[in-house]
């Protein structure tokens, strides 16, 4: 700002001060009293519509999907963005507070005068990055699947199959999300997109024997399947198999 947008400036507050109404008691009375119904909506709300207690707690269930709050979705989905354990203080530490300095030092940073957005591009710029990526990391975290579940819908030809079939799809379905594929791998809209390929499709690039033999000797880090029950195996690659 140079010497004379600053005189301009200060002519112009001097004439809206003049102008204005004090803080106490116009601006005081105003918040007291928007307050006052903010808590009184609060206090209705919990009378009339109480607070979701959940279920009750079992220590003993192993089925239990651990979730935050929705205001720090954005802040697991970074950490399951970022994957190496070296990069773990940098994505929880590192990369939201300087998203936060970057918001907090605009003022220092971008002091042009100007009041319209299309005026104030560092601003803009800044606050659109910062607000948009938190925006986007929390939507991904609260629709983020179970990690011990698969929501990829049956197909109808396993339907209409019935039986049999049908039964070991399910069966299939179960064993490969809880043996913890999902950690390196994404079926539909579960699991994680790396490091394994997408497995959405994976019986449209290799048959049910190459699969088997994939599970059974794979390729590191993927660890071995040999070890699971004759009857989990084989349901899990005829589960494989039908992803196509």
């Amino acid at each position: 700002m140079n010497r004379r947008e600053k005189e301009q400036y200060l002519r112009d507050y001097g004439i809206l001060k003049a102008k204005g109404k004090p803080f106490f008691p116009y601006a005081v009375t105003k918040d007291g009293a928007m307050a006052c119904v903010v808590l009184a909506v609060i206090i209705t709300m919990s009378l009339v519509l109480g607070a979701g207690q959940g279920p009750k707690p079992n220590p003993t269930t192993t089925s239990y999907v651990p979730r935050p709050d929705w205001y720090f979705f954005f802040l697991f989905e970074l950490l399951r963005v970022v994957k190496p354990d070296s990069l773990t203080q940098l994505a929880t530490i590192g990369i939201p507070t300087l998203g936060m300095i970057a918001l907090f030092l605009l003022p220092f940073y971008d002091r042009s005068p100007e009041r319209r957005p299309e005026h104030r591009p560092i601003a803009m710029v800044t606050f659109v990055v910062v607000v948009g990526a938190m925006a986007l990391l929390t939507y991904q975290g609260a629709h983020a699947g179970d990690p011990t579940t698969i929501s990829l819908p049956t197909p109808q030809r396993i339907v209409k199959a019935g039986g049999a079939t049908l039964a070991e799809y399910e069966a299939g379905k179960a064993v490969v999300a809880q043996s913890g594929c999902l950690a390196c791998h994404k079926i539909g809209e579960n699991g994680n997109g790396g490091p394994g390929p997408n497995l959405t499709r994976v019986a449209t690039r290799l048959p049910a024997g190459a699969i088997a033999r994939t599970l059974v000797n794979p390729t590191a880090p993927m660890p071995s399947f040999r070890n699971l029950p004759p009857n989990k195996f084989k349901a899990a690659v005829a589960f494989l198999n039908q992803l196509k």
